[in-house]
């Protein structure tokens, strides 16, 4: 999807494998047709010298394949019976070598094979450079095992015989391989972390994020920080949620590349790859069909990649009947899912369906115009919005009024305390506050030991603070809609309300597997309604003009009734 940039440096083109004769980065030539191994010694030798003609030429490498992986001389899919064929680097894996870095993110579609790429690579490398420990860590154990057998094992396994009787083997275990005449060696497993791992890839980050945060930690605290300057580190995943490691390396790597900033050797080269720019993504646009919207979806992405990234790019017929078809029958329609899985261009690949979600077109609209930045504190009061849920949650808004414009600077969310540790979370900000926005059930009177509502309990807490009550909505769609209202003037600090954030784009109906629809009222159990209906106690004031003029009384009146006689 990107353009390619080639080998950063002549010395980077010899680290795919550390030969003593290494092609420079000029001859590098990845379209070659397969070739028999060569029978002269002279010729075989200089061929097994350049690490390029081992890893592209499909002599010395097989794999195991998919019966759909399968792509013949012409792009399109190949009918042949065999699924176990010499390897030859397909479109993206090409661009990927020859986009090759010392720290590399890959953000990609399903399917595309660089695991297996990867897999080979390390494997070579390790054969032919003496003292060198390669690694690939996988989401779980299963993965682990899978990816040892199938790629790892397997391609040694199927070396010409008179190529593998070079390499022999002093430990052959269940996830690693030991060179005997080098000492080197190549592991999966789902975590490393001792000693120097010169040769690193982490497959499906996304999801050991997303799945494992106290796996996700020990990555990044334990074996990236094994990989030397001069190694190479390759992260790959599919997208999995706008929160965790993975996200936010993609967001920073990316900025760099759009920015185009010279990356230094810490810094990670941001490879995408799109669903549609794999060939065999495809089918016949006959049998399946597709509806104005679906057909408008791809023009949009057509538009997007062109105007965003600078490409001019077609989804043909064939194309965009596989992608429906896809999703339809693999993810039952879902589009959130076909996002994730097999992205259009990179932002894609986390965003929020908005089947079911309350305000994921607001979200996505709020991005687009800047609405989500850095908002800077001015010097003004700030009021809070306040949900204090039935059960143990409690989440807080801080925003600023300026000039029409509401400014969100900041957020907070706790579960099981008292009200005194929001108080003391308070006082900790150190803001000038304004008015204190509650929901109409802090007015209501307690049983306890103080027989006090939770307002007057604050008043209490905080002498001096003003709060105001506001009324009770009776619809919540009428509350959804005044929150979706002004979300149009609304700016959220990209730090201090990154929580808040994920909180109202995950805020969601409930799902009702008995009638297979989503229901009218929200989704209590991801945790996101406590700051969803924070967030309405703020659309609401703001709808009824109390921002401007709040004024410092402890409840909410309303006004007197016109004199229907004047």
């Amino acid at each position: 999807m990107f353009r390619d940039e080639g080998f950063p440096t002549t010395a980077l083109a010899t680290n795919i494998a550390r030969s003593n004769h290494v092609a420079s980065p000029s001859n590098i030539i990845f379209d070659e047709p397969l070739v028999p191994l060569p029978t002269d010694a002279a010729e075989l030798a200089r061929c097994l010298a350049d690490p390029i003609w081992r890893i592209t030429s499909g002599c010395l490498y097989k794999i195991m394949i998919k019966g759909d992986d399968k792509v013949g001389d012409d792009g399109l899919p190949d009918e042949g019976d065999s699924f176990i064929l010499p390897f030859k680097p397909n479109r993206a894996q090409k661009r990927f070598l020859k986009r090759l870095w010392h720290r590399n993110l890959i953000l990609k579609a399903r399917q595309l094979g660089f695991t297996t790429l990867i897999a080979v690579i390390w494997l070579d490398h390790a054969m032919f450079n003496a003292d060198q420990r390669c690694g690939i860590i996988a989401q779980d154990r299963d993965a682990a095992k899978v990816i040892f057998r199938d790629k790892v094992k397997f391609a040694y396994t199927n070396l010409p015989v008179e190529i593998r009787d070079r390499f022999p083997l002093a430990a052959d275990n269940a996830d690693e391989l030991l060179f005997a005449h080098n000492n080197s060696s190549i592991r999966v497993a789902t975590s490393m972390r001792s000693g120097t791992i010169h040769r690193l890839h982490i497959s499906e980050f996304g999801k050991i994020c997303a799945k494992y945060p106290d796996k996700a930690q020990e990555v990044m605290t334990g074996s990236i920080p094994a990989v030397p300057t001069n190694g190479i580190l390759v992260i790959e995943s599919t997208a999995e949620g706008r929160e965790g490691d993975f996200f936010n390396m993609v967001t920073i790597a990316e900025r760099k590349h759009a920015s185009k900033v010279r990356l230094t050797p810490k810094d990670y080269r941001f490879h995408f790859y799109a669903w549609w720019d794999e060939p065999k993504y495809r089918l016949d646009s006959m049998t399946v069909t597709i509806s104005p919207e679906e057909h408008a979806y791809f023009d949009e992405v057509e538009h997007k990649v062109r105007v965003d990234i600078g490409l001019e790019i077609r989804i043909d017929p064939d194309q965009r009947a596989w992608y429906v078809a896809t999703k339809n029958a693999d993810f039952t329609g879902a589009e959130e899912r076909m996002w994730q899985e097999y992205p259009s261009y990179p932002s894609e690949a986390f965003q929020v369906s908005s089947v079911g979600n309350y305000y994921a077109k607001d979200m996505i609209e709020l991005r687009k115009r800047g609405g989500i930045t850095r908002v800077p504190i001015l010097g003004v009061p700030i009021n809070t919005f306040w949900d204090i849920g039935n059960g143990d949650g409690c989440f807080i808004w801080f925003a600023q009024e300026v000039n029409g414009e509401d400014r969100f600077i900041d957020c907070y969310e706790a579960h099981n305390e008292d009200l005194r540790h929001y108080v003391t979370e308070l006082k900790a900000k150190g803001y000038l506050f304004g008015t204190h926005f509650l929901p109409h059930d802090a007015g209501h009177q307690r049983l306890s030991d103080f027989n006090k509502s939770t307002a007057d309990m604050l008043r209490d807490l905080l002498p001096g603070e003003h709060f105001i009550v506001l009324p009770r909505i009776e619809e919540l769609m009428s509350g959804i809609y005044q929150v979706r209202k002004h979300l149009k003037g609304a700016y959220f600090d990209e730090t201090n309300c990154k929580l808040g954030i994920q909180r109202i784009e995950g805020y969601r109906k409930r799902f009702s597997h008995k009638d297979n629809r989503y229901t009218d009222s929200p989704d209590k159990s991801n945790g996101c309604s406590e700051g969803a209906d924070a967030l309405r106690q703020w659309a609401q004031a703001k709808e009824l003009g109390m921002l401007g003029s709040a004024q410092r009384t402890n409840s909410y009146k309303e006004a007197p009734a016109a004199d229907w006689r004047l």
